[in-house]
């Protein structure tokens, strides 16, 4: 008796999951202007890899350089790049949830926490293509951006200041790029409440920057944008929560059964 046709589930470098991570990864190419606008900043090359190594985290590393970059104090660019990354602690409670990493890679799961990573996570159907998709995000961008941000620092100490050649430009546009989708999108207040927000923060920076040190304008509109931002409880919702579970089909096993094969555990 001749066997039926045999499936196999995919290695996890093949699924979808890890093409989008690998396709999404390569959005770290602009870490070159990172790199030599942290150079411009006044920061040596091994101090501006350190801090992209430490920081790990594209707007929290623009606003340092951006509040050194213009005179302000380490105070400010501190406090400034630290409120900016609050997201990402934002971003681990529900990944905890959908990850669940265990105590050996929770520190490793933390770091590579930004947009991108939890993005390519939380569009994934099942933990398993969740776990796929934000460690294939994360390390290939991690290696991808510390790359280019040494390649850009090397080439910022040789070309002199990159603002001549409009590089600065480079992060107030992946900043944009970052957060129009949110700008765009639903918040606690509809359609119009992210971006009143942003609208607010634009307004406050600007009237607050003739009378306060360089740098701590940046941290009064953001201080304002996270505050008007906040969900309010007991408020509508318009956000409908995280998605149901999405049931996916079991793949054959090695007798061609339908239901022989490895369920993938589905969310939450």
């Amino acid at each position: 008796m001749t066997a039926g046709p045999t499936a196999y589930p995919l290695p996890w470098w093949r699924t979808p999951a890890a093409r989008q991570g690998l396709a999404v990864g390569l959005v770290g190419l602009y870490g070159v202007s990172a790199g030599a606008l942290g150079v411009a900043a006044g920061l040596s090359v091994w101090q501006t890899v350190l801090t992209s190594l430490l920081i790990f985290s594209g707007g929290s590393q623009f606003a340092l350089y951006g509040v050194l970059g213009s005179g302000g104090g380490a105070a400010a660019a501190v406090a400034t790049s630290t409120l900016l990354g609050l997201r990402n602690g934002f971003y681990g409670l529900e990944l905890s949830r959908v990850l669940r990493p265990g105590p050996l890679v929770r520190p490793l799961t933390a770091h590579l926490t930004i947009d991108e990573s939890t993005a390519v996570a939380l569009a994934q159907d099942t933990r398993e293509q969740a776990r796929v998709g934000f460690f294939t995000t994360g390390v290939t961008l991690f290696v991808v951006w510390q790359g280019t941000t040494l390649l850009g620092a090397l080439a910022g100490e040789a070309m002199g200041d990159p603002r001549a050649y409009g590089l600065d430009a480079a992060a107030a546009a992946a900043f944009v790029a970052l957060v129009w989708p949110r700008l765009v999108g639903r918040g606690p207040g509809g359609r119009t409440g992210p971006l009143a927000a942003a609208v607010l923060a634009m307004v406050l920076t600007l009237v607050s920057a003739p009378f306060v040190p360089t740098g701590v304008e940046v941290l009064v509109g953001a201080t304002a944008a996270l505050v008007v931002g906040l969900p309010r409880r007991g408020g509508r919702e318009d956000d409908p929560g995280p998605p149901l579970p999405v049931t996916r089909d079991a793949t054959p096993g090695r007798h061609g059964g339908p239901h022989d094969g490895h369920v993938a555990e589905e969310l939450p």
